[in-house]
């Protein structure tokens, strides 16, 4: 099982950046898919990014933060980030990280689709203001 806490929310003006971490507990970080989602009030969730397992390495982009947003993992330190550049006020939301622990070969649909994740953490708000 895969215990997963997220940090680095916070508010930003509009056009500055963040940087969120996802803490995974367990040794086998490394074997796991990574995604990042949210949710803004009254909208469904929405994916961010995800990154597959290391033997892997892809990673996929929602096309509203592609070319601002990169998602990275550390297994040494068994956390992901997402770096989020050139902020906007659409970006406020709460971030949550999931964990997934199939290690086949997927199109990004499937990474984008949080029910194919086990793991979630428990959310960190990011609030951008204009």
């Amino acid at each position: 099982q895969v215990q997963l806490v997220e940090s680095g929310g916070g508010l930003v003006q509009a056009g500055g950046s963040l940087r969120l971490s996802c803490a995974a507990s367990g040794r086998t970080f490394s074997t796991y898919n990574i995604g990042w989602f949210r949710q803004a009030p009254g909208k469904e969730r929405e994916f961010v990014a995800a990154l597959t397992w290391s033997g892997a390495a892809a990673t996929y982009y929602a096309d509203s933060v592609k070319g601002r947003f990169t998602i990275s993992r550390d297994n040494a330190k068994n956390t992901v980030y997402l770096r989020m550049n050139n902020l906007n006020p659409d970006d406020t939301a709460v971030y949550s990280c999931a964990a997934d622990s199939n290690r086949g070969y997927y199109s990004g649909t499937y990474y984008a689709t949080p029910a194919n994740y086990d793991y979630w953490g428990q959310g960190t708000q990011v609030t951008v203001s204009s």
